[in-house]
């Protein structure tokens, strides 16, 4: 098949397809990890059993139906698309968005590239001397995640196939409370995973301190950063100044506002708090103060920011 042939059987732009063609070019995929082996490993990234039932249905055996020839391409493709950039820690999409609802080769081709990677980057971080708890406690967000696409009935993939190659590459690393990724700076980003409370943030930021120059002392670090609707200082107006968002706010110098390419506050919002993109405004359930100032910021004609701001190390 030709590109343009593969991108028809896909339903996707020749453009998508021509990209992973070029970034993959004649390099070496990966291979899944044996089928009998799966099951532990959905386990150990922390993926629910609905979830793993749906990823082991549409295995990609090598006489399985679903896996049509245009799939499998793009399989191995991606797999090396990722795997080529190994040690790269910007945001890398791994191939085109699919029809999810074709069914499950389609709707986890991802996480099959996911987990034929998950070996490779292991072994990336024994090279860096990084401890199996980390390395497992990092790669476990794939589980979080589908967790979370499922209860957004396949809204919030599109973002996460992509941001899941920072875990894929050995670009991020959670360390308690957050995860950070590599870069010019230590770039924070807060998982849905319990209180953003002081101690917590804390205790990771501390972690941090030590991980990266142990693990990667060739990476000379000065500041934390984050980009994050949570830092809008609109926020302000709505919550405690002793609530945990407040508090984390405090900790940032904020650059100066700048409307971001390709992101909308108003949406992430909606999508960390609500995990609905969807739900009319009038129909949102809010049960918590934040979820309450979301809702009537938005319904007074008001957006959200996303803003960036630092602190030094």
């Amino acid at each position: 098949m030709d590109l343009e042939e593969i991108a028809a059987r896909l339903g996707v732009p020749v453009a998508e397809v021509d990209r992973v063609h070029r970034l993959a070019g004649d390099r070496p995929s990966a291979p899944l990890p044996a089928k009998a082996d799966a099951p532990a490993i959905l386990d150990r990234l922390g993926v629910r059993s609905d979830d793993a039932a749906e990823i082991m249905a549409g295995w990609p055996d090598p006489d399985s139906p679903l896996w049509t020839p245009e799939l499998r391409w793009l399989l191995d493709r991606s797999i090396a698309l990722v795997r080529a950039d190994l040690g790269g820690h910007d945001w890398l999409p791994p191939g085109p968005e699919l029809q999810r609802d074709h069914g499950p080769a389609w709707r986890h081709l991802y996480v099959y590239a996911f987990l034929a990677l998950v070996d490779t980057v292991r072994g990336y971080h024994r090279d860096h001397g990084i401890a199996d708890e980390v390395s497992w406690s990092t790669l476990a967000d794939l589980g979080r995640n589908l967790a979370v696409d499922r209860r957004m009935r396949g809204e919030g993939w599109p973002v996460m196939q992509s941001w899941l190659t920072l875990h894929a590459r050995g670009g991020l690393y959670e360390l308690g409370r957050l995860q950070h990724q590599r870069g010019t700076t230590i770039g924070l980003h807060i998982p849905d995973a319990g209180p953003l409370t002081p101690a917590a943030v804390e205790a990771s930021l501390d972690e941090a301190r030590a991980f990266f120059p142990r693990h990667f002392p060739d990476e000379h670090y000065a500041e934390f950063s984050c980009g994050s609707w949570l830092l809008d200082p609109q926020l302000l107006e709505y919550l405690p100044a002793d609530s945990n968002i407040v508090r984390f706010q405090r900790r940032f110098e904020l650059d100066a506002y700048e409307e971001p390419e390709g992101i909308d506050a108003d949406v992430e919002v909606l999508r960390f708090v609500f995990r609905s993109l969807t739900t009319p405004l009038d129909q949102l359930q809010c049960r918590t103060v934040l979820q309450r100032a979301i809702v009537d910021h938005l319904q007074a004609g008001r957006h959200w920011r996303w803003r960036r701001g630092t602190f030094p190390v």
